[in-house]
């Protein structure tokens, strides 16, 4: 947050015209994908309003997850959504089907509606996508216990992944992806990830449990965390978790210790 405050602080000072402080935004993912960590909402709307700035939070990992509702990070943090700007989240996560959403104040709508039909109209999703994902809306929020099974799954699956030799628990305690990193780093994130790389090969060789680390692009500008990835669902059952800590532990056991 100090780090997103001085710029927030550079962008003000060099941009005084009205029409580029309209256009000045904070965007944010309410869970970040690549660690599993959960923004500080609350302190990014605040700056928000020091700055003048507006925010798009992406709740692709949030969206039917967080709050005592699912709503997002916003129910979560206890903030009221009319200072959140846009809201945008992909329906490929908890909804389980395809697309996406991007909503709104009824201005923000009307000028999406006005501005982006062609797009909207030339690439909609096939009906069948569209009911899938209201379906699970409609799950969501006929059966608000399926919440309290994920963050049981997630409590569970973090507990079994405690104790894994070599490596620590990362993501925060609410977040479905479930990130984990070296304790003792090789020196380089090249080698780190090349360690890590073996041994989610061997846990899906062995096991057939499925795992990923981080993926970097080359067009990445910030240097991301280097770890492994676990994704939890209210499907998954207790002795799916087990198997897939279990593994993990078995596998990180036998790396060589010198390189964990």
């Amino acid at each position: 947050m100090t780090s997103l405050e001085s710029i927030l602080e550079k962008i003000t000072r060099q941009n005084c015209k009205r029409a580029e402080k309209m256009r000045r935004y904070i965007v944010v993912e309410a869970v970040y994908q690549n660690s599993g960590q959960v923004a500080p909402l609350d302190e990014i709307i605040k700056l928000k309003e020091k700055h003048r700035f507006r925010v798009i939070l992406d709740e692709s990992n949030s969206f039917g997850v967080l709050g005592n509702s699912g709503r997002g990070l916003a129910e979560h943090c206890g903030v009221p959504i009319e200072k959140i700007d846009i809201i945008t989240a992909g329906m490929g996560n908890a909804l389980a089907t395809d697309g996406g959403f991007c909503t709104g104040s009824v201005r923000v709508v009307d000028h999406q509606r006005l501005s982006s039909s062609g797009y909207v109209f030339s690439a909609s999703l096939p009906p069948y996508l569209a009911t899938a994902a209201i379906a699970a809306v409609n799950y969501l929020e006929e059966n608000p216990t399926i919440l309290t099974s994920l963050r049981n799954n997630i409590a569970l699956l973090r507990k079994g992944l405690s104790d894994v030799p070599g490596l620590t628990i990362a993501s925060s305690p609410l977040s479905p992806i479930v990130f984990l990193k070296l304790k003792k780093s090789t020196g380089s994130p090249k080698n780190d990830l090349q360690l890590l790389d073996k041994i989610v090969d061997r846990v899906l060789m062995e096991d057939s449990v499925f795992i990923v680390t981080v993926k970097r692009s080359t067009l990445d500008k910030c240097p991301f965390p280097v770890g492994i990835r676990l994704f939890v669902s209210a499907g998954h059952s207790e002795s799916d978790l087990l198997k897939a800590s279990e593994s993990l532990k078995r596998v990180a056991a036998s790396v060589p210790s010198e390189l964990i």
